[in-house]
Formats: C-alpha cells, sequence, structure tokens
C-alpha cells in the first residue's frame, strides 16, 4: 500500500461538483479515502494507497481553475476505510 495523503484544497471548491468529481477520479485509482466539505469553505480529502497519482489527476482534471492553495501532509491510515466516499 502507498502513503496516505490528507489535503486541504482553498479556492472556488464547494458548490462547483468538486467532491463528484474527485470521487470519479478516485474510481481509476487503487485509493480508499473521502472527500468532504469544511465549514470555511475548503475541501478536505484523504486519500490511501495510489494518492500521489489520484491528487495529480486531480491537479490536471477541469477542477485546477477552482483550486487556489492546496495544504498536503502525510498521515496515518484510519483503520476500517474502505473505498472512497463523499462524506457530508
Amino acid at each position: 500500500m502507498g502513503k496516505t495523503l490528507r489535503v486541504l484544497y482553498e479556492g472556488r471548491v464547494q458548490g462547483v461538483g468538486f467532491r463528484y468529481l474527485a470521487r470519479r477520479i478516485a474510481a481509476g485509482f487503487d485509493v480508499t479515502g473521502y472527500v468532504r466539505n469544511l465549514p470555511d469553505g475548503r475541501v478536505e480529502l484523504l486519500a490511501s494507497g495510489e494518492a500521489e497519482e489520484f491528487l495529480q489527476a486531480l491537479r490536471e482534471s477541469e477542477l485546477a481553475g477552482h483550486i487556489t492553495d492546496e495544504s498536503v501532509l502525510q498521515t496515518e491510515p484510519p483503520a476500517g476505510l474502505r473505498g472512497f466516499e463523499i462524506r457530508p
């Protein structure tokens, strides 16, 4: 298994289909994790497995124009994570 990365995205990332496109892109990679909106307007994404490849695909997608900042931290994988889901 690859790395586990926690990413915080800033910009116009809520209300533009960001989470749904992230889930669709995740289907093409061996990743588990989640994506969710945060109350402060950012989007949090956690990806474990082919995380770096998945994040690069996000950067090259139509989402790129909505992202003004991306903070990436390596973290420990949470227990019991299956699939890639959108969280409320």
